[in-house]
């Protein structure tokens, strides 16, 4: 924008890649927004050009896999101060997070949506947090591990009033699927939204084991905001409790209760901590498409 606030439209807009010779171009939109999707890990150069005002050059941006940049853009007007700001479109940008997300997984196999390996990555909006949500609910794979986990149960009879035979395990099965879905939907999707919090691990992989320790149990009940500022994690902790309350209304009588509610809220953020120690020390080098070193700058 310039010193009146008035957006510029039509810039022309060109990345380069040093590596292929490839050149893509096109024009800002009605906000001054732009956006290139599908680039190939390369180092670029953006240019931004407009009749009447200085060329912008960019320095060289690397881009690896998987990764997102935002780039603001200033441009100034021959022989005076005024100036203009052209920036990446944020609803194409967080989408893209989640395309970046669902391509993430250990071993190929299992989901590992949430695990963020640019420290510089965009939020998301409210769409693309539960969009995300729903996909981890629906995937497949998390989908037989609730098959899984009520076959174990089954075996330990866990929660006897359900009973056992198929009519027990059939339960059982509904019970973990419920407290999957209203735990996920609520702690990385519905709650996330509300408080404006991206429920996503964000991976240090710098400092001391020590550091990084801390850091990763600290997550569980510290999150970054959709603003880039570190706040409470209101988020997670509300949508785990919220969970354990209505887990309330479907589980046996003689289990029902503040005990149950204090478990599976205590057990679901104790939960959280262990997962984000993995995810700080294990899970990056067994997870498909995500670069090979985290970006922090």
């Amino acid at each position: 924008m310039d010193t009146n606030r008035d957006v510029l439209q039509g810039a022309r807009v060109t990345v380069a890649g040093q590596s292929s010779s490839a050149i893509r171009t096109l024009e800002s939109g009605s906000n001054g927004e732009f956006a290139f999707t599908g680039l190939c890990p390369d180092t670029y150069k953006l240019t931004v050009a407009v009749p009447g005002m200085n060329t912008f050059t960019s320095s060289d941006i690397s881009l690896h896999e998987g990764e997102t940049r935002l780039v603001s853009v200033m441009l100034s007007v021959f022989g005076g101060a005024t100036s203009v700001t052209v920036s990446g479109n944020k609803e194409e940008m967080a989408e893209e997070q989640v395309q970046i997300a669902v391509r993430q997984r250990i071993g190929g196999i299992i989901p590992n949506f949430y695990s963020s390996y640019d420290w510089n990555a965009p939020p998301m909006g409210a769409k693309q947090k539960l969009k995300l949500s729903f996909r981890e609910i629906i995937d497949p794979v998390s989908l037989l591990t609730t098959v899984g986990w009520a076959g174990v149960q089954q075996y330990r009879n866990t929660f006897p009033a359900y009973g056992g035979g198929v009519e027990g395990y059939g339960k059982r099965y509904v019970t973990n699927l419920a407290d999957d879905v209203t735990g996920v939907l609520l702690s990385r999707g519905v709650y996330p939204s509300i408080f404006h919090q991206d429920p996503r691990y964000f991976y240090k992989g710098t400092g001391s084991i020590h550091s990084r320790i801390l850091y990763a149990l600290s997550a569980a009940v510290i999150a970054r905001g959709d603003d880039g500022r570190w706040k409470p994690n209101y988020s997670h902790v509300l949508g785990t409790f919220s969970a354990a309350a209505i887990s309330n209304l479907y589980y046996p009588a003689s289990d029902r209760g503040a005990s149950l509610v204090l478990f599976n809220g205590l057990a679901g953020t104790g939960a959280s901590a262990f997962r984000n120690l993995l995810r700080e020390f294990v899970f990056k080098r067994v997870t498909s498409h995500v670069s090979k070193e985290a970006k922090r700058d």
